[in-house]
């Protein structure tokens, strides 16, 4: 089996294999080999390790030499001539009058080529574009044009979620995602609420997709008739991520209580079987509840939310008090009769 090494040229970009050949390379150390764009600087993020002949594409490539600090120095140097190609790059487009938004600049480590990424609604002919910017670097010149969720990859950003947008910070390669994953985990389907920067479908839709499907399965329709440890019920609820669901049971004389179940203690019965159970059930006396605390059968985290609401309600202390007449100045109380108080009329 041979020995490989796994190399990434950007920060979540796509890890590409490289035999090591006889040095001595570690994760984190950077390396300069040659690829199809020419030779190019990466980061080691995988190990030397063996793997199986299926899952390396022939040939493979040598390590040309470990970076070494003049290496280092060589790469900011081409971050700062990146930024000076942008400038120059947003000027030309702007001269040219052409409809499309430049997104990022790359320089090959050894310079002898530069790579522009842009985004369009559609195509541009750039041929004019290509011969300036050849005649002001005087090295190859590439455009490539580019999707919005590459753009979104590019540029970053922070999601709906408050945290860095995941393109961008850790996925190396997109996912399909479909409207399907949306509604398998029964979400709004309001694109505002499901689309991310990029303006497609968020790449987390897919992250709890499968746990979603393998429970589709289990779940029990709402308003079928089930049979429960307790007895006959309807479903009025399924609570997928606790794998359960919660059913109006029938109790005795004719009483009903909501309870939560686990999936694999209710179990589907025909409309004949649940008439006949709930018939024997409501016959028989009442009886106390089978909890001594009620708020036991409901979902815990429903009544604390209900328990709060109620101890945070603002009180009314202010009491009705009645309203004295203000008294004219000068008039002194008067009694029924129309008499001062002092026995004195006026």
């Amino acid at each position: 089996m041979p020995t490989i090494i796994g190399v990434r040229f950007k920060r979540t970009g796509k890890i590409y294999y490289f035999d090591p050949s006889k040095l001595e390379i570690e994760v984190g150390d950077g390396v300069i080999v040659e690829t199809v764009r020419g030779v190019e600087y990466g980061d080691v993020v995988i190990a030397p390790k063996e793997v199986s002949e299926d899952k390396v594409v022939a040939p493979l490539k040598e390590v040309m030499r470990v970076a070494t600090p003049e290496d280092h120095e060589r790469v900011k140097a081409n971050d700062k001539k990146e930024q000076t190609a942008f400038k120059t790059c947003e000027e030309k487009i702007e001269k040219h009058k052409l409809p499309m938004s430049l997104v990022d600049v790359e320089y090959t480590f050894d310079g002898k080529k530069i790579v522009f990424y842009f985004t369009a609604d559609g195509r541009v002919d750039f041929r004019e574009l290509v011969k300036d910017l050849a005649s002001t670097f005087r090295t190859r010149i590439e455009l490539r044009q580019i999707g919005v969720r590459d753009e979104a990859k590019m540029l970053g950003g922070i999601g709906s979620c408050g945290r860095e947008i995941c393109c961008k910070s850790y996925l190396g390669d997109f996912h399909p995602v479909s409207i399907r994953m949306a509604k398998d985990q029964n979400i709004s389907l309001n694109p505002s609420k499901i689309s991310g920067l990029c303006g497609r479908l968020m790449c987390c839709l897919q992250y709890e997709h499968d746990f979603y499907k393998s429970v589709k399965g289990k779940l029990k329709k709402v308003g079928s008739v089930v049979m429960t440890p307790d007895g006959p019920g309807t479903v009025m609820a399924n609570l997928i991520l606790q794998e359960a669901c919660k059913v109006k049971v029938v109790l005795p004389g004719e009483n009903f209580e909501a309870m939560k179940y686990p999936l694999e203690e209710v179990k589907n019965i025909s409309r004949e079987e649940f008439d006949k159970a709930a018939d024997e059930v409501a016959k028989k006396p009442y009886r106390n509840p089978l909890f001594k605390n009620p708020y036991e059968t409901w979902d815990d985290l429903e009544k604390k939310d209900d328990k709060k609401g109620d101890n945070n309600r603002p009180k009314n202390n202010n009491k009705r008090r009645r309203r004295r007449r203000k008294k004219p100045s000068g008039q002194g109380n008067q009694n029924a009769n129309g008499n001062a108080k002092g026995g004195q009329k006026p």
